[in-house]
């Protein structure tokens, strides 16, 4: 029996289905400035092995691990005094701060869940990377997040 192998898509058009995801993910761990020349590294390293490819599955994953990499070597250049950026939101409040408020009394994986979906906008399959989970788990984390949320409004 014969598995199918998923084809490699043109390095631009994976570039273009990626990029947003990717800047999100380095701005929030390395500020916004320090993620440009980050940004440019990830897609540089990803580029020069893209030819070594020899199916395209997980490539959505194997670009975080480059991305994260990535991070982890600025991170690691940075004076030891200098602590990580806290990503912010609108109102210069990290994005748990705002949601502290709503979701302090969910249970850690539900409030996991809601923080990194609704304070990060961070996408399914991301959260269940977070999380150690599959994606329709942390769809069905935070979807109960959402809902003990509304019964606890409701009283």
């Amino acid at each position: 029996m014969m598995e199918a192998v998923a084809t490699i898509p043109p390095f631009e058009s994976f570039y273009v289905e990626h990029r947003d995801v990717v800047f999100g993910f380095l701005a929030r761990r390395l500020g916004r400035t320090a993620a440009e020349d980050a940004f440019q590294e990830t897609f540089l390293r990803a580029l020069r092995a893209y030819g070594r490819l020899e199916h395209g599955l997980h490539l959505r994953a194997w670009l975080y691990t480059i991305a994260g990499r990535v991070a982890i070597d600025e991170l690691r250049r940075r004076p030891t005094h200098a602590d990580p950026p806290e990503p912010t939101h609108e109102d210069g409040r990290p994005a748990y701060a705002e949601l502290d408020h709503l979701s302090a009394g969910l249970p850690p994986t539900e409030r996991a869940a809601v923080v990194l979906r609704y304070g990060y906008d961070l996408a399914y399959s991301d959260i269940a990377l977070a999380l150690g989970s599959t994606e329709d788990a942390a769809r069905q984390a935070a979807s109960a997040g959402v809902r003990r949320l509304r019964r606890k409004e409701l009283r």
